[in-house]
Parts: structure tokens; sequence; C-alpha cells
């Protein structure tokens, strides 16, 4: 049964262009029946950004610690010497 409603301009759900004629959303489907409200109604939709805590997804994601696990002693002391080096030879390039 076709709706004698029109589309809005904008998708209160996903803020896409909708065409003038459109019965539904064309990025996400949204329709009257299924989250269209009159136009400028609010959706009653909390957006998760008011509730994200970073923090607590990096720990998530990453587990507690941040710092690279089972690195092997000869890589850091391979990273410490080359950083003597370099610093070596940029202390020597400024005395000339």
């Amino acid at each position: 049964m076709p709706s004698n409603r029109e589309a809005p301009p904008v998708c209160p759900n996903c803020g896409a262009d909708v065409p003038r004629k459109a019965l539904a959303c064309p990025e996400c489907g949204s329709d009257h029946e299924t989250g269209w409200r009159d136009f400028g109604a609010s959706s009653g939709y909390d957006s998760p950004e008011d509730e994200f805590d970073y923090d607590e997804a990096l720990k998530k994601e990453f587990g507690p610690e941040i710092v690279p696990r089972n690195v092997k002693p000869i890589w850091w002391i391979t990273g410490i010497v080359l950083l003597v080096i370099i610093a070596v030879g940029l202390v020597k390039s400024l005395v000339r």
C-alpha cells in the first residue's frame, strides 16, 4: 500500500540525501514504517559518542598494557646501540 506521506529531504537516521519521491532511504533503508517520523521530530536515538570511553575501548581492544610484550633483549640492545650511534654522529656533525 503506497504511502501518501512524503519522504524528508534528509534521512533522520543516517543523514543521507533522500530523493523527493523515494519510498525509503537509499543508504540505510529507513522508511515511514521502520523509522522515519514527521520531519524534525527526534528519533529518540542517543548518540554512542556521548557515552564513549576511549581509554576503556583501548584496554578492551589491546589489553591493559599497550607495551610490546615478548621483545627479546637483543632487539632492545640493538635499538639502544643505534640511538647512540645516531647521537654520536649528530654531535660530531655539529662540532665541525
